[in-house]
């Protein structure tokens, strides 16, 4: 029986000083999100992504405020960047930022274990819960001229010498990019402390380095290198979903290769605490018509995305649940 594992939820924080470089002056905390009634478009939104650009969170940021404006339900969406310590740099300011209810921060696993591994005083469950969107699967990716052709040949020469075979992730320890290779290494008889695992700041910073040679393979969401699937820089091994993954029809599940393992990732979107009811409505009602926008349906299909949609009191029971998960597998690592 497969070893499944769809983790996700809890965050974490950076206690450093936040300051938003080249992101304009911070919103006024006392002005919520306007519009929305009688069908007219919301304005002043702003998602936060709290790592660099061009990972799955930004990708999945952007997506979201493009499908909004091109759906009109909301207008002049600012998405912005907040790197830093695996996510836990934009998770405090987002705690900071108490009432405003004009942000909310893009998140998902990668902010999750690093409330255990920094010992943070932030965590999600201080944040307010908004939605779920999308699940994605992950992927075992090489750059173009490795020599392991198949996940066999990578795992062969993995177990060999664990250590010589670099890994790279777009997560810091605990976040999903992370979690994959040790569960992964745990799996075909590698001993997790054994891994060699270079953390990278998203999936921006991860992919310079798979192609620059840094390191032998990446773990990470197989939505973050398509473009580069598609250009023939990126081969991809394996993705770790039940089933093969539409957007990748060639490319073997772990499972259907002997390997029994089964990992999902997960997104969603938080706002800081104490905002109003009326601000957390608007957030809502405007994701759950972008979710419900056909632009939003060709994006899922386009990505590969596994729609995953739930809100509000839903979402923060998931989020609940997944912290106990999250804490646990930690544990079992000897991570936390």
């Amino acid at each position: 029986m497969a070893t499944r594992i769809k983790l996700l939820a809890i965050g974490a924080a950076a206690a450093t000083a936040l300051a938003l470089a080249g992101c304009g002056a911070t919103a006024d905390k006392n002005e919520g999100a306007s519009g929305g009634g009688n069908g007219n478009p919301v304005s002043g939104l702003r998602i936060m992504v709290p790592n660099t650009p061009g990972g799955g969170y930004d990708t999945t940021a952007r997506t979201a405020a493009k499908v909004m404006e091109d759906a009109k339900i909301a207008t002049g969406v600012q998405v912005f960047n907040l790197p830093g310590a695996g996510g836990t740099v934009g998770l405090q300011r987002t705690v900071n930022e108490k009432g405003n209810g004009k942000l909310a921060m893009q998140m998902g696993l990668g902010v999750v274990g690093a409330s255990y591994t920094s010992k943070s005083s932030a965590t999600l469950t201080q944040t307010t819960p908004l939605a779920k969107l999308i699940e994605e699967a992950g992927a075992i990716v090489v750059p173009k001229d490795s020599p392991y052709r198949t996940i066999a040949d990578l795992v062969a020469a993995w177990k060999a010498d664990p250590k010589k075979i670099a890994v790279g992730g777009g997560s810091s320890p605990g976040g999903p990019d992370h979690l994959l290779p040790m569960q992964l290494a745990k799996t075909v008889g590698i001993d997790p402390r054994q891994v060699n695992y270079v953390a990278y700041d998203g999936g921006g910073e991860l992919l310079p380095a798979l192609l620059g040679g840094k390191v032998a393979f990446g773990a990470s969401g197989f939505g973050e290198f398509l473009d580069q699937v598609q250009a023939g820089q990126i081969r991809v091994l394996a993705v770790t979903s039940e089933e093969p993954v539409d957007a990748l029809k060639d490319v073997p599940t772990l499972k259907s290769s002997g390997i029994e393992l089964i990992f999902t990732n997960w997104r969603g979107i938080v706002a800081p605490p104490g905002i109003s009811a009326a601000d957390k409505q608007v957030w809502i009602d405007a994701l759950t018509k972008m979710h419900d926008s056909d632009e939003w349906k060709a994006e899922l299909t386009k990505r590969g995305w596994t729609d995953a949609f739930v809100t509000g009191d839903e979402f923060a029971t998931f989020l609940t649940e997944q912290d106990k998960s999250v804490a646990d597998l930690l544990k079992q690592l000897g991570l936390a």
